[in-house]
């Protein structure tokens, strides 16, 4: 139900408690807050609280007699207008049914807010920044890489509508020896040797893309206007440092192609070469080393994460002086708490699971009043691709595992009859992948079909949400056609409709449906909270099965006038929701199925 009408009851309720304590003559309590929660069986009510229970044996009274005399109290004519009746169950529950107005006032606001229902100013305008994707340039973008961005982007929209002023990241590691692989494997393509051949590095990449941008830098081809990488115009073979920025360039255009087509966007990309260029990791372990948290043994540099909760103490500078990987990572969170971000959190993949101690504890050594769980984490785990009854381990372009392009693609596919493929409606595809990715839990493996996401049914989740909508925008487009046919009745306008009498609705899935969509702006703030984007697309199906439900049981365009402009007036409403919820998720409400 709407929060503030949770507000009225719970402030009801403590009145309640208070005349009952004081008629009692127990002596004074402090009253615990009126905690009201939605019962899982819908028959036991709207609405139950367990206060009862929580106070009865400070009063020194039964709980079922506590909850009795509450009951009698809340029978009050001032409480009518929310309360239709109250009901004491099992050991002295409070089970609370709504009146029918109550119920359907969720109608009025989500007219009166339209696009920003469900939102809400938690946030304050405080600063938040949400790294994700945060790919290697030495490759496309994985499954994994999807499932990061449909998550992040997410994550983020969640906070923005909770009041956050949010910043999209994405950290680019432009350093070690992985890009040193990468243009150790363009020369040698561009040397004419091949992926099996003697001359090949061991542990090179080996995708057809290295072949094609040791090609595209022998012909002197540039990347992309909005690329900072130079381009050396000669193409030499034997010029390394030319290569690398080369490739480098190539697949950060490529990846940020492929975020496009997905529909995600950044507000900043930040170097991890950077953090070199400019000292910060330099000045990182020297202000680690003068806050006394590091020791030196066997040519090494360790810092004490032990002392901040850590399995064992980590090396920061091996004895080749090299710096292992989670150094950088504190000079860079560093960096986002200079900038003001007071809440950060990390997407990533469940590999990453070592660095969430080592980082925070690195924070923690430097004393720069930086909250011990800063940033947060939101680890994934892996992406399992299923394609015609069969798992698909790896991409001809990618050679080594599944892309995000071809997970697009492969879901945006458009078949005849005889299943053969004649085109790609990649908005298809894009809904689908984004809307697949983020209805799990983060941390629980996931099988994405590919054929399921294809289907026209009700088993595929994406096209069950969408149709909803488009089922009830072709209920509105009948009504309208029905109203321009129709010689006497003028249009009625969506003012109109929102101050429409809402008395002629009382059917079961009427009420059912208008819970539901009182419920969103309480999803919203929860997910937010949570980190938890799944809860939207759980909301939304069953949102979605509300209303296929009504719309199977019901007429809407009946000869009643009044009892049509309800129902339409709840048909209008629900399709806001589905609108806002899956905006929310970065997939799009067709009007047609």
């Amino acid at each position: 139900m709407l929060t503030a009408q949770k507000e009225q009851i719970a402030a009801l309720i403590r009145t309640a408690l208070a005349e009952t304590i004081a008629a009692s003559g127990a002596p004074d309590v402090a009253l615990p807050l009126i905690d009201l929660e939605r019962p899982r069986q819908a028959d036991h009510g709207d609405l139950a609280c367990s206060v009862a229970m929580q106070l009865a044996r400070k009063l020194g009274t039964n709980p079922r007699a506590l909850a009795q005399s509450l009951a009698d109290a809340l029978a009050r004519p001032d409480a009518a207008q929310l309360i239709e009746a109250v009901e004491v169950a099992g050991p002295g529950f409070l089970n609370l049914r709504l009146s029918a107005g109550a119920k359907l006032a969720v109608l009025a606001e989500v007219f009166a807010q339209a696009d920003a229902f469900g939102r809400s100013e938690g946030g304050a305008g405080r600063k938040a920044i949400i790294e994700f994707v945060s790919a290697n340039p030495t490759g496309p973008l994985h499954v994994g890489h999807g499932r990061q961005a449909a998550l992040g982007d997410t994550l983020a929209a969640l906070l923005e509508a909770t009041g956050w002023q949010v910043s999209r990241e994405f950290y680019y590691n432009d350093a070690g020896a992985q890009i040193a692989n990468l243009a150790r494997s363009v020369q040698a393509r561009a040397r004419g040797f091949l992926p099996d051949d003697a001359g090949f590095p061991a542990d090179g990449y080996r995708g057809e893309y290295i072949g094609d941008i040791a090609a595209d830098y022998l012909a002197g081809r540039t990347v992309g206007a909005d690329e900072l990488a130079p381009v050396h115009a000669a193409g030499d073979p034997e010029d390394l440092e030319a290569i690398r920025h080369f490739a480098v360039a190539c697949l950060r255009h490529e990846q940020d192609l492929d975020l496009r087509a997905f529909g995600v966007h950044f507000d900043h990309f930040y170097l991890e070469s950077s953090l070199y260029d400019d000292g910060r990791v330099a000045h990182a372990v020297e202000a680690l080393r003068a806050a006394g948290h590091t020791f030196e043994e066997g040519g090494a540099l360790w810092l004490r994460t032990t002392d901040y909760g850590d399995d064992k103490d980590r090396v920061m500078r091996k004895s080749d002086g090299a710096y292992t990987y989670f150094v950088p990572d504190v000079a860079y969170h560093v960096t986002k708490w200079e900038r003001g971000f007071t809440k950060a959190i990390n997407v990533q993949g469940s590999d990453h699971h070592g660095t969430v101690t080592r980082v925070r504890a690195g924070l923690q050594a430097l004393d720069a009043g930086i909250p011990p769980r800063y940033p947060e984490y939101v680890l994934h785990k892996m992406v399992t691709v299923m394609r015609g009854g069969e798992e698909v381990k790896i991409s001809k372009r990618a050679g080594s595992y599944v892309t995000l392009r071809d997970l697009i693609t492969w879901s945006g596919e458009q078949r005849d009859a005889e299943g053969t493929v004649n085109g790609v409606d990649e908005q298809r595809g894009r809904d689908a992948v984004r809307f697949f990715l983020v209805s799990r839990r983060a941390d629980s493996e996931f099988v994405f079909d590919v054929d399921l996401a294809l289907a026209r049914t009700d088993e595929n989740p994406v096209y069950y949400v969408q149709y909803a909508h488009a089922r009830i925008c072709s209920v509105l487009a009948q009504w309208a056609a029905a109203r321009g046919e129709a010689a006497g009745p003028k249009p009625v306008s969506l003012a109109q409709l929102a101050a429409a009498d809402l008395t002629p609705l009382t059917s079961k899935y009427e009420f059912a449906l208008a819970a539901r969509l009182a419920a969103y702006p309480e999803v919203v703030a929860n997910a937010a909270d949570e980190l938890a984007p799944h809860a939207v697309a759980f909301y939304l199906k069953d949102l979605a099965a509300d209303l296929h439900a009504y719309y199977n049981a019901e007429r809407f365009l009946v000869e009643d006038e009044a009892l049509r402009r309800a129902r339409i007036a709840l048909l209008v409403a629900t399709r806001q929701v589905l609108r806002n919820g899956l905006a929310l998720i970065g997939v799009s409400a067709p009007e047609r199925m």
